[in-house]
């Protein structure tokens, strides 16, 4: 099959998504029904805070755009992913190549800066109880909001502006299921020294100051509640569980995925299954942990649920 090599003085206009060689189908089962869990778990969670007033406060401010950063986060590369898996050969146009890389690096970085602004909101929820409707209001939300997609959109400049020059007249198959940074500049015929050595920094400036923001918010948390009676410690706790199981998801699985790519003899079937975990999984798991250990959306849903089903009723009592 030729499509793999081009002239080596013919510049590339399209990459091919290699991806999975083997058990595509069974993929494709699986993944379908998880893509479709996420659009609908976060999908819930959207609607739920937008339509019931009881859940006007700030921590469901900022799990609504959580929920709302997923569901771009995944939609950029899931169904391109499967449909890669029903054909024999998954081709993407060097532009839409280069959109979805740089719409994925900055939804991963958005998506930490959320984590960070939820466990800020914790901090001062349970640091400032007294404080916390003063501190916390509507500007506030909206400015941290727009830092946490700001500060996505602009730590993934550099990586990408200097991917973007780069000349492709080679190889042109990214061995990913999507157009990841790593996979498509190693096809540049050109040095890309430069291009590892500021995106790995880029990277790791995320990784390390969004984790580093969580952590003190949580020593910090930590020491305030080592200070309450045993029912305000429990009180107190209960409010942070889901954000910190979420935290050390998205954290491990980020983790996993960097050591899968900094070993040579990994194997790289194994890499890809982990990269394609690592694209779901804290998507797929949000909305859920949420759900189930939150009273407030569990109550919500079932609010929603009854208005459905009486406006139902209305409707058929209403039809001659």
């Amino acid at each position: 099959f030729q499509l793999s090599k081009m002239n080596t003085t013919e510049e590339v206009t399209f990459f091919i998504i290699e991806g999975f060689k083997e058990r595509k189908l069974i993929l494709f089962t699986i993944f379908l029904p998880v893509y479709v869990l996420i659009l609908v778990g976060n999908s819930m969670i959207i609607y739920l805070v937008r339509t019931d007033s009881k859940l006007n406060s700030p921590m469901y401010f900022f799990l609504h755009n959580l929920s709302f950063s997923d569901l771009i986060y995944t939609t950029t590369t899931v169904p391109n992913m499967l449909s890669g898996f029903l054909v024999e050969v998954k081709t993407i146009s060097k532009a839409g190549c280069f959109t979805q890389l740089y719409i994925f690096l900055t939804l991963t970085v958005t998506g930490r800066s959320l984590l960070t602004v939820m466990a800020f909101d914790r901090y001062i929820a349970i640091c400032n109880p007294l404080r916390y409707t003063s501190i916390m209001t509507r500007k506030v939300r909206y400015l941290l909001i727009l830092a946490a997609w700001a500060f996505g959109a602009l730590i993934s400049c550099p990586a990408f502006f200097l991917a973007v020059p780069l000349p492709f007249c080679g190889l042109n198959v990214i061995k990913h299921i999507f157009c990841d940074h790593a996979s498509v500049i190693r096809l540049a015929c050109t040095d890309i020294t430069r291009n590892n050595v500021v995106g790995l920094f880029f990277a790791l400036i995320a990784l390390i100051s969004t984790f580093l923001l969580i952590l003190t918010s949580y020593v910090l948390i930590g020491k305030a509640i080592s200070k309450m009676g045993s029912v305000e410690r429990m009180k107190a706790a209960a409010t942070c569980v889901s954000h910190l199981i979420v935290v050390g998801i998205s954290y491990i699985s980020a983790t996993c995925v960097y050591i899968s790519y900094r070993v040579p003899s990994f194997d790289a079937e194994a890499r890809l299954l982990i990269a394609l975990l690592y694209s779901v999984l804290t998507p797929l798991l949000n909305p859920f942990i949420y759900s189930l250990r939150n009273k407030e959306l569990q109550n919500a849903m079932k609010r929603a649920f009854c208005r459905s089903t009486s406006g139902s009723n209305v409707a058929r009592k209403t039809v001659p």
